[in-house]
């Protein structure tokens, strides 16, 4: 094996530990550690930090934009993935700690033509006094000392940074011309990152006599408590290059291209120090100092308070963000994958008038029951709850060693009684399939197409709701899918505003990866186990009319986007259903019920791996769970699910989720009924090669 130094982190690093979402989520384990750092170093006990889009709305916090880190993954350099999180989210934490320039004084050094009594903020003093050159250079020495001072007391992390900055030195020298690399000199020298000499005779000549003539001033910029005193130094660094012919001549031009001019150098200088630095906005330039401080300034306003403004907030950073926290979840064969789980849109609720008066007529066109639904079962589950005493020799009846237990003391346990609970507990979880492609018209009858595939399943859900709480057993439905994730607080209006945003923000950092990064796959909870049925009734309700009459809620949202629920949230029509089959399973053994039944309702395979599905359903049977899977119109259930029916008409559907459920609890109590599907143990799955269906 190579030793340590010998190792880069790109060789470390899978493809996918080096995905943003998995960048993001490697901070959030630091985030403890970086926040007792953050309030050492300002003195503020009480100060937070969180990563976000938004600039900070008050002194209480500091906000690190995740987008930054991902660049130091990108470096060639013997570090770990570990180190560069901590590392790089410390450095950005003593940046926006310590950077304020808004300070106001009178300009300490001399300006020509102009008075310098009036007191005025650092920038613009540098830009009467330097222009854009002396700022660069300002915000190189700031850069550099802000990290010598403020990393002090993390050696580690120091360390850390120097390797990054190796990494990328020699490729930023080869571009850089003589200006670029007197100020990538000057930042690694003030930074203690490298002696003068070595950089010197990597250099072209005249930077090489311009960092040796910067020595002096160097050290005093790194030993500096106040960045009033390192613009000043700033200015004698660009006295030093412009002697050193490394500036632009601006004698005998106008004063347009004088500006011009100045601009050109001054991005020059910091052209190089940008290659090899990690940035951070705060301390890149003016601008992006100005940009950072007025947004916070904005979102916290008089009260010092987070306040409506949306100034800074970006939906990219923020679904980043909300992916990197989504569970991972891990199958049988050893597959992982990010799973966003969240409440079902409560908007929906909005349609639940019209959903409860459909469900009714649905029901009985389709002659589904929903007055006692439980049937036979209940008076076996009535009596199964009675019992709850078992006798016992220590449980108050007469054992032949009753002698001996007074003998040694243990009498009084011969009158005790402990009730013992011996009734099953039950758990049923309904998975529902919510792709695009449940909500397509489907030839329920001859000459007729209807969209019946999740009203059908919204139909059984409900029904089998009243089964369960006729019942009085835990049950939860869901809905899973493969889109842009919906917040439970979603209308229409806030869920495509915060896609279109998403998508075209995260195509501009991330490239081909924002496709994985806007389509996830999600798992919306509409019933968990721990909550009451009726909480969920309204928006169950709203979501079988959306998906009985989805032309109508259409146009109800878009006549009201603001109020109606997020409709368009049912985008594709490929789901991951592997993934959600495990989380759904872990939650019922979490539970703890000893009897447990998962129905799975989808229309077409999954678009992950059909061996993985295939050995998820095998190890949640083995695990003690019935699996039961529906498929609609389509027979590919059969290839991973031991039990498996095909429907073809939406009556069909319902009855054989409900069936099947009832089936399984009769079962359960040792009640066998009549030979149909549901009943039949799991057979094993043919033999068959793994497929992936897009």
């Amino acid at each position: 094996m190579r030793a340590r130094t010998d190792t880069v982190l790109r060789d470390m690093l899978r493809p996918d530990e080096g995905a943003i979402e998995a960048v993001v989520a490697r901070y959030q384990r630091v985030a403890p550690a970086i926040t007792r750092f953050a309030r050492s170093l300002s003195g503020n006990d009480k100060l937070a930090v969180r990563l976000g889009s938004e600039p900070a709305a008050s002194s209480e916090e500091i906000v690190c934009d995740p987008r930054l880190f991902q660049a130091a993954y990108n470096r060639n350099a013997p570090v770990t993935a570990d180190e560069v999180a901590l590392a790089s989210a410390l450095h950005e934490v003593v940046h926006l700690v310590s950077t304020d320039l808004d300070e106001r004084r009178p300009v300490p050094w001399p300006v020509e033509g102009e008075a310098t009594d009036a007191p005025v903020d650092l920038l613009t003093a540098l830009d009467r006094s330097g222009g854009a050159i002396a700022e660069a250079l300002f915000f190189t020495l700031e850069d550099a000392r802000q990290e010598r001072q403020g990393l002090s007391v993390y050696p580690g992390a120091r360390s850390v940074l120097a390797d990054l900055y190796r990494a990328a030195f020699a490729d930023a020298v080869r571009q850089a011309g003589a200006l670029s690399q007197f100020s990538l000199g000057c930042f690694l020298v003030c930074g203690g990152y490298s002696e003068r000499e070595p950089l010197e005779r990597r250099f072209d000549a005249r930077a090489a006599i311009a960092l040796a003539e910067a020595g002096e001033i160097l050290a005093k910029a790194a030993e500096a408590t106040d960045p009033w005193n390192v613009a000043e130094l700033a200015l004698e660094l660009t006295e030093i290059a412009r002697q050193n012919n490394l500036l632009s001549k601006t004698e005998e031009v106008t004063t347009a291209q004088r500006k011009l001019l100045e601009e050109s150098d001054a991005d020059s200088v910091a052209e190089a120090v940008d290659r090899v630095r990690l940035t951070s906005p705060i301390v890149k330039d003016a601008v992006s100092y100005t940009e950072t401080r007025r947004a916070a300034q904005a979102r916290a306003g008089v009260s010092d308070r987070h306040g409506a403004s949306e100034i800074g907030a970006d939906a990219s950073t923020d679904q980043l963000l909300r992916v990197s926290e989504a569970p991972t979840v891990y199958l049988p064969t050893g597959q992982s994958g990010k799973l966003l789980v969240s409440p079902a849109p409560r908007a929906f609720a909005a349609f639940s008038q019209q959903g409860r008066e459909t469900l009714a007529t649905a029901a009985q066109s389709w002659e589904v029951v929903q007055r006692r639904v439980s049937g036979e079962l209940f008076p076996l589950f009535a009596a199964n709850q009675r019992r709850g005493l078992r006798s016992g020799y220590d449980q108050g009846d007469v054992s032949p060693h009753a002698a001996m237990f007074i003998g040694a003391g243990l009498y009084t346990r011969m009158y005790e009684r402990r009730a013992a609970r011996t009734r099953r507990t039950y758990a049923v979880s309904l998975l529902v399939d919510a792709s695009a492609s449940m909500l397509q018209p489907r030839g329920s009858t001859p000459g007729r197409s209807t969209a019946w595939g999740m009203s059908a399943a919204l139909l059984g859900a409900w029904t089998l709701a009243r089964l369960a709480d006729e019942l009085q057993i835990d049950f939860e439905v869901a809905l899973f899918n493969r889109s842009f994730a919906a917040r439970p607080t979603d209308t229409e209006w806030t869920f495509s505003r915060s896609r279109s945003q998403a998508i075209a923000g995260l195509r501009q950092t991330q490239g081909s990866a924002a496709e994985r990064l806007t389509s996830t796959v999600n798992h919306y909870v509409i019933k968990p186990f721990d909550r009451r049925w009726r909480e969920a009734e309204d928006v169950l309700a709203g979501l079988f009319w959306t998906a009985t009459e989805p032309a109508k809620a259409l146009m109800a949202a878009r006549r009201d986007p603001k109020t109606a629920p997020p409709v368009s949230m049912f985008d594709k029509a490929s789901n991951v259903d592997e993934f959600n089959l495990t989380l759904a399973a872990e939650r019922m053994a979490r539970l703890g019920g000893q009897v447990r039944v998962l129905v799975v309702l989808a229309d077409g395979m999954t678009r992950g791996s059909l061996i993985d599905l295939r050995e998820t359903v095998e190890a949640i049977e083995r695990s003690g769970t019935t699996v039961l899977g529906i498929g609609i119109g389509d027979d590919t259930v059969a290839n991973a699910y031991g039990r498996n029916q095909v429907v073809e008409h939406p009556a069909e559907l319902a009855t054989a989720m409900i069936e099947g459920v009832r089936s399984s609890l009769r079962r359960s109590l040792s009640l066998w009924g009549m030979d149909t599907w549901w009943s039949r143990s799991a057979r094993p799955m043919r033999a068959g090669r793994e497929r992936t269906i897009a």
